[in-house]
């Protein structure tokens, strides 16, 4: 036995992988210019300290693994001037404006909005930023503290009538790597209408943080398309497809407050990540409002894709009709995890979700978690999942017709497919969802 004198007693206090990603990157991140931001930055941070990333003994992420975020470099986003510029992008179509986010540059400069959409100043901006958040009771989750310790501008719009030019929001990121944090906030006024389509791309080792609120007055209708294109699949030195090296991330908490008379449709379709979370929020606050919602992703290789919606009905009268479908291929896996809580005032609600997801590989996993948490007494609730293979005899019967079995597989994957790629905006078209999806087109 070697006996060690006290006053070499050495204590180290030990961190894990992902507290050290989290404190070299909020080591290294610039405070934002204004001052608004800058608080929202030092409480976030401040909220992290000595916290790790999301790991799978936590409820929400349990189906999840968060290590695709560690292979990330924990540095703001490095990039060329110009985003846009690194990638060929195909042109927006007319009666589209197009607004590039990059988090550094005002997208709004040199833009002339069209008639019904203005910037918030920032005197209207301070007590509507966070709002939505507050009132759906998610400001302190993961995701979104991450967004507030990053991001360093925000895009306000308000929308005070019916807006005929689609507003498309993109960002491409290119071979860029580091964290990069997107902020935005919608104002729909009473009886306001928008018609919103996000691109998010990427072919580097980089993370898109983003965090949405919109808020919907009386009346108002928001139908606003998601698409999340990741990079090509690769093989890895072991064979993995997507083993190669560091997949991007993204991470979009969107959250939505809607008043009576509201409409809002959110379709999603995302693939080629090494991690997506998308986490869709919706509250209608004071019920009587209808809340769509169409979803989509596809998971190849070692990627994971991951779905938690929540929808709270504050109110009487309210509606949901919700589809979620996914394709799980290679040791790729989806997770989706639908929540729908009817409090005892939302008397007379009406909701129906529906969870459809595919299995196309043996080591694929899938995960589909639909809720309903019920407490009034008179509503009109469902809700259901699946999980199945491509059907034998719809395959025979294409077979029997001439076609070969490959193009038999593909045609029904792009027939599941399009059920809800059908409801994106039409904007949507000259990013080739289906074409992306099925990977039937290059990579971004």
């Amino acid at each position: 036995m070697v006996a060690i004198p006290v006053g070499e007693l050495r204590v180290s206090a030990r961190t894990t992988p992902g507290q050290d990603w989290l404190a070299d990157l909020l080591a290294c991140v610039p405070e934002a210019s204004s001052s608004l931001m800058a608080a929202r930055q030092q409480r976030a941070r401040q909220a992290l300290a000595g916290e790790s990333l999301p790991s799978r003994r936590q409820e929400a992420w349990r189906f999840t693994d968060a290590a695709a975020l560690a292979a990330i470099p924990a540095h703001p986003l490095t990039a060329p001037d110009d985003l846009a510029s690194a990638a060929a992008l195909p042109p927006a179509q007319a009666a589209v404006l197009r607004l590039v986010l990059d988090g550094r540059t005002d997208p709004l400069a040199g833009v002339s909005l069209p008639e019904g959409l203005e910037r918030l100043d920032a005197g209207a901006l301070e007590p509507l930023l966070g709002q939505a958040l507050s009132d759906n009771g998610s400001e302190a989750s993961w995701p979104v503290l991450l967004n507030g310790a990053v991001a360093s501008q925000v895009l306000a719009l308000r929308v005070s009538q019916a807006v005929s030019t689609v507003l498309e929001l993109l960002c491409d990121t290119a071979e860029a790597t580091g964290v990069l944090g997107l902020r935005l906030l919608l104002v729909l006024e009473p009886g306001a209408k928008l018609e919103l389509l996000e691109v998010h791309r990427a072919r580097g080792a980089s993370c898109t943080s983003v965090v949405l609120e919109a808020q919907l007055g009386r009346g108002a209708r928001l139908r606003h398309g998601l698409l999340g294109q990741g990079p090509a699949q690769q093989a890895g030195d072991d064979g993995e497809i997507g083993s190669a090296q560091a997949a991007p991330v993204l991470l979009h908490h969107l959250v939505a407050v809607q008043e009576a008379g509201s409409e809002l449709e959110l379709i999603s379709a995302v693939s080629g990540w090494g991690l997506v979370r998308l986490e869709p929020q919706v509250v209608q606050r004071s019920g009587a409002a209808f809340t769509r919602l169409r979803g989509l992703q596809r998971v190849d290789g070692r990627q994971v894709a991951d779905t938690h919606s929540r929808v709270l009905f504050a109110g009487p009268d309210g509606r949901l009709d919700q589809v979620h479908k996914a394709l799980a291929d290679g040791a790729g896996r989806s997770v989706f995890n639908g929540a729908v809580i009817v409090p005892r005032q939302a008397q007379r609600t009406d909701a129906s979700q529906l969870s459809r997801s595919l299995l196309l590989s043996d080591r694929a996993r899938i995960d589909t978690k639909p809720e309903l948490e019920i407490v009034a007494d008179d509503v009109r609730c469902a809700h259901g999942a699946t999980v199945s293979r491509l059907q034998q005899d719809e395959l025979f019967y294409l077979q029997s017709r001439g076609i070969a079995a490959g193009q038999a597989q593909r045609l029904l994957l792009r027939g599941f497919c399009e059920e809800v790629l059908a409801d994106l905006p039409a904007a949507a078209s000259v990013w080739q969802p289906l074409a992306n999806l099925m990977g039937e087109s290059p990579a971004p």
